[in-house]
């Protein structure tokens, strides 16, 4: 196996002004599960009806080379 060179992280606000639906933070879960990230936080920001989520995935070559290119992010 290789070797991590280390992380990459996502945040992902879902809801809306009325909250987040539990369909909502399932339907975003299983997005970024499928994508390769693992969720490692979720929170409320205060005065905010949207539920945060942090997620992070081994970072690979091709991530550190697309994030060295000026003005680009990973997905």
């Amino acid at each position: 196996m290789p070797e991590t060179l280390g992380w990459e992280y996502r945040v992902l606000s879902v809801g809306r002004w009325i909250g987040a639906k539990d369909e909502e933070l399932e339907a975003a879960l299983n997005e970024l599960g499928e994508q390769g990230w693992e969720a490692v936080n979720l929170f409320h920001r205060e005065g905010s009806q949207k539920v945060t989520l942090v997620a992070k995935r081994p970072l690979t070559p091709a991530a550190r080379r697309r994030r060295s290119l000026p003005g680009e992010l990973a997905p």
